[in-house]
């Protein structure tokens, strides 16, 4: 087949959405609009703060994803599927999706129409520091995502092997992407950054060298469609961001610490089966909580070998599933002001919580 890239399904529409509107949040308007929640229809009429008329112990909880139901929730369908949830304590548990019809899960803090949420420490800082009290209590990906994907006959091995070249770049991405200019003692002027806007058709075509992804997704959609590529991690190279961070109120952490750790035991419980059995979290994607997504069997399954490359790492195998070490939480900090965000570890992160659930409950390492 030729190297023309065609979106030809719902699954690959939404991946350039995807990486235009999650990559917002490092423009700074993450409180903004809260009134948009709404527009996520019968999914957001989820309690905030839950209820226990149904008779469970934490009653119904609304948690917002980061985006819509596909495979970077496999844990989520999981914990949901096989009752973890339930058994935690909760009546239900409401997974709101994201997407354009939403807004930023930080609104959703702000407002308490969401009790926690899947975001990231770019959207989440900018947050706290106009005034959200929030905090960061876990992350499912101990790497972002964020590459820079190539051609496999031309490929871009690393930050220094862009310098000249064309790299598409979204409006939303210019800040992420110059903070790994800097990371890597580059300038914008070193590279022809090209305005980009959804799919990857103009990588796929030649118009541009690399293009600005995410790793689990457009290398494995472009290559399902019989582009050969290569792609670098921003993680690798100065920017080791996490991603898909558990998001709550300081609230909650502070009189909901139980109820916070019923629902930590139950990620846990849902991601371990998650990281074992892709082929089931890819199932439970397509065919249930993702359906009205028309989701590709076939390539959910490799996006989701892909990202448990993201969700596990030697120190989370050592400490347990959404750790972070003192020195990652660091990296974090330090990364963010390579983007202009400047804040302090513990305004951000708080991961007293969680070590709690791991020492009262080491069986879940």
């Amino acid at each position: 087949m030729s190297g023309v890239f065609r979106p030809d399904s719902a699954s690959q529409l939404s991946m350039g959405r995807r990486n235009f509107l999650r990559y917002a949040g490092l423009t700074g308007a993450a409180v903004g609009g809260a009134g948009l929640l709404a527009a996520c229809g019968k999914d957001s009429s989820g309690s905030g703060n839950g209820s226990v008329a149904d008779g469970s112990k934490y009653g119904t909880v609304a948690v917002q994803l980061s985006w819509l139901k596909n495979i970077e929730f496999a844990g989520e369908y999981f914990a949901d599927s096989k009752g973890y949830y339930k058994d935690a304590g909760f009546g239900s548990v409401n997974l709101i999706a994201g997407g354009a019809a939403s807004t930023s899960v930080e609104a959703g803090l702000g407002t308490g129409k969401i009790w926690i949420g899947m975001s990231a420490p770019q959207t989440t800082a900018p947050a706290i520091l106009e005034g959200l009290s929030a905090k960061i209590v876990g992350t499912t990906y101990q790497k972002n995502p964020f590459c820079i994907v190539s051609s496999g006959k031309s490929p871009i091995l690393n930050p220094q092997a862009m310098k000249g070249r064309k790299i598409g770049v979204q409006d939303t991405n210019q800040l992420i992407f110059n903070a790994l200019l800097t990371a890597n003692g580059m300038s914008p002027s070193d590279v022809t950054i090209v305005p980009a806007q959804y799919d990857p058709t103009p990588l796929a075509n030649g118009e541009v060298d690399g293009w600005v992804s995410y790793a689990t997704n457009e290398p494995i959609t472009l290559a399902t469609k019989g582009f050969q590529n290569f792609n670098f991690l921003f993680a690798d190279f100065g920017l080791p961001l996490v991603a898909e961070t558990l998001t709550v109120s300081q609230q909650t952490i502070d009189k909901e610490r139980d109820k916070l750790k019923a629902f930590l035991m139950a990620e846990i419980k849902g991601w371990k089966d998650a990281v074992a059995n892709p082929g089931e979290a890819a199932r439970l994607a397509v065919e249930v909580y993702g359906k009205d997504q028309r989701l590709e069997l076939r390539e959910q399954t490799m996006e989701a070998q892909a990202q448990n490359g993201l969700v596990e790492s030697a120190d989370s195998k050592a400490n347990g599933l959404f750790t972070m070490t003192d020195a990652l939480i660091e990296q974090n900090i330090a990364a963010l002001a390579k983007a202009k965000i400047d804040i302090k570890a513990d305004k951000l992160f708080d991961l007293s919580v969680l070590k709690e659930v791991f020492a009262e409950h080491p069986e879940l390492k």
